[in-house]
């Protein structure tokens, strides 16, 4: 951070907060609200007096609460810049009469008390997104103790006992008496791996964090006894499995199971009870301190951050990548980047790695000082829109601008189209075309595809991203499935319009699938939401014409899942062969504009 602080092409901006984005990759418009620090930052020299004479206290929020601060204070050691700041909210200053004694002792002159805030605007041409992350705050899980006893303590806390810089200086101290614990418990998967409290997910970097502090233990106190309660241990790592042997060998006892109940002594001693899973019984141990290895969760401004961006977060509220493979540090939203734990949990390790990666993804994007877009965009027609809004609406990139009350016409802007197409298949007055899978190029795919015994196939319109790629999958594992099914690419399920539907029925097709990514790790962030109310639609207008609705399919199929292609591919054509001539037929004839029907086919 000192570095970043120092560098001539980096400025950083503390106490401020993005509060709007807008634009596209290459010229986004950052809206920052900066908070009045109410000390000059170029002045300050950070020399503490102002803190001395401060006679507010406050809870220490960097040392979790186990020492004090001062309304006037510098967050933590090194914070850059190097500068004190006031909370405004606890300091008694902003009314002179009052207090005010930090600014009579400030030989700078830096404290003003007048400060306030400031909205600055930002232009640049990519974002990445390093939230960061939260521990998780295992208040709930009550039946470890943590309300009810001071000598269970959190592994964040716990950090801070054991750290040089902490409020002990690196002595660990129970919180009670202030003695040396002889004996101390690790809790493993405090909020993680727990759908019931906390979250599913593994945390990652938990277990290794409680080998490290084991070590730390083992180090200055050779003779403390340190047991480590645990469902496994995921010591995955380059050199943690060694980390891991060395913590049994310096006698560490690593007990399989979970506490079930924590007690207290009158000594406030800890009394645990954990049922052994190796062994199947229950053992009571005695310890004088509980430490809880909570897990991490996604930072708190992540949903806004996810709102304002555009932006798609997995189910455990982390921000999804592009692709989990290929693109690991690509939000879907070109020129948007994740770093560190935005995107999951992960060790110092792996967010280093990732930050470079997509330092390095930025500088190949705006090298040049120009970006190159996708052909495959959208194109509005100015004399056919009608100012309905709807391609806005249902654009996911907010690529398209239209203004309904000033009457101004869609246009799409080339830059930040992504060439989903969901926004051609939703406009009712066909305003919008594409550049590449163009309505007349996918009808004359549905066309070539049923032009022999069409009673006899299987129309299958399925995305690029994820369900072409599965057919492809299938091919190349040879994998079985049924050779009648004809697949016509689009770029994503959004793209197949009520147009390709009916026009596939009224050629005689038996079953239509519409196939795309599963829902909420869409390519093109959320346009198959937009999909299934289509193909809702669609089936409403089916039955009131008489065609079983069960003949349009819709499948979500990744691009790793060839056998469940192969698998959806059979019971399709399952379902075709229960399709009769006569009911073809009164499809045809119910679609056919009027004067041109015929009769059914004779049985």
């Amino acid at each position: 951070m000192t570095d970043a602080g120092r560098h001539p092409n980096i400025k950083l901006m503390t106490l401020s907060e993005v509060i709007d984005v807008k634009g596209y990759v290459g010229n986004f418009e950052a809206k920052i609200l900066k908070r009045a620090r109410y000390v000059s930052e170029k002045d300050c020299t950070a020399c503490g007096e102002c803190a001395k004479v401060c006679p507010v206290v406050r809870p220490d929020e960097f040392d979790s609460g186990l020492s004090s601060r001062k309304a006037v204070y510098s967050p933590f050691p090194q914070a850059v810049p190097s500068a004190y700041v006031i909370n405004i909210n606890e300091c008694l200053g902003h009314n002179p009469v009052v207090c005010a004694k930090c600014s009579e002792v400030c030989e700078k002159k830096c404290i003003n008390f007048h400060m306030s805030d400031e909205e600055i605007v930002e232009k640049v041409g990519s974002i990445v997104v390093a939230t960061g992350l939260e521990p998780y705050d295992p208040t709930e899980l009550d039946e470890y103790g943590y309300t009810r006893y001071e000598n269970v303590l959190s592994s964040t806390e716990f950090e801070r006992l054991i750290s040089a810089g902490g409020p002990t200086r690196g002595d660990l101290v129970r919180p009670t008496d202030r003695k040396v614990p002889k004996s101390v418990g690790f809790v493993q998967c405090v909020g993680s791996r727990s759908a019931r409290k906390g979250g599913a997910y593994c945390s990652n970097i938990c277990c290794m964090n409680t080998i490290k502090s084991t070590l730390v233990l083992k180090e200055h106190h050779p003779d403390m006894e340190i047991k480590v309660f645990y469902i496994d241990i995921r010591a995955f790592g380059k050199g943690f499995e060694d980390l891991y042997r060395k913590s049994r060998s310096l006698g560490v006892q690593y007990i399989r199971g979970l506490p079930g109940t924590v007690s207290e002594n009158g000594e406030r001693s800890l009394r645990i009870a954990v049922e052994n899973s190796a062994s199947g019984k229950i053992a009571f141990h005695n310890l004088d301190m509980l430490v809880l290895a909570v897990g991490v969760k996604p930072s708190s401004t992540t949903k806004k951050l996810q709102e304002m961006l555009g932006l798609q977060l997995t189910s455990d509220g982390f921000f999804l990548e592009a692709h989990p493979k290929l693109q690991p540090v690509d939000a879907a939203t070109r020129g948007i980047f994740y770093a560190g734990c935005a995107e999951g949990p992960k060790d110092i390790k792996d967010s280093v790695t990732q930050g470079s990666a997509a330092a390095a993804r930025v500088i190949r994007l705006l090298h040049r000082g120009e970006i190159v877009s996708e052909p495959i965009t959208a194109e509005a027609a100015p004399e056919k829109c009608k100012i309905c809004g709807i391609c806005a609406e249902v654009c996911p990139y907010g690529a398209i601008s239209v203004d309904v009350k000033r009457k101004v016409v869609a246009s799409v802007n080339p830059a930040a189209c992504s060439g989903c197409g969901t926004c051609a298949a939703e406009c009712p007055f066909d305003a919008i075309t594409m550049n590449h899978f163009t309505d007349d190029q996918i009808l004359a795919q549905v066309g070539t595809a049923l032009a022999v015994e069409p009673q006899s196939k299987i129309l299958a319109f399925a995305c690029n991203w994820c369900s072409y790629a599965g057919a492809d999958y299938a091919g190349v594992s040879r994998l079985q499935y049924p050779v009648n099914v004809r697949l016509v690419r689009t770029m994503c399920s959004g793209r197949v319009d009520e147009s390709f539907i009916w026009d596939g029925f009224a050629r005689g097709a038996p079953i239509i699938l519409v196939s795309g990514c599963h829902i909420g790790d869409c390519h093109y962030i959320d346009a198959n939401r937009w999909t299934v109310k289509r193909v809702e639609k669609i089936r409403k207008k089916m039955a009131r014409l008489g065609i079983r609705p069960e003949r349009l399919q819709l499948e979500w199929i990744s691009a790793a899942e060839g056998i469940r292609f192969a698998h959806v591919m059979e019971q399709l054509e399952r379902m075709r062969r229960e399709v009769s001539p006569e009911e073809i037929a009164h499809t045809v004839n119910a679609l056919m504009p009027k004067g041109e029907k015929t009769d059914p086919p004779a049985a």
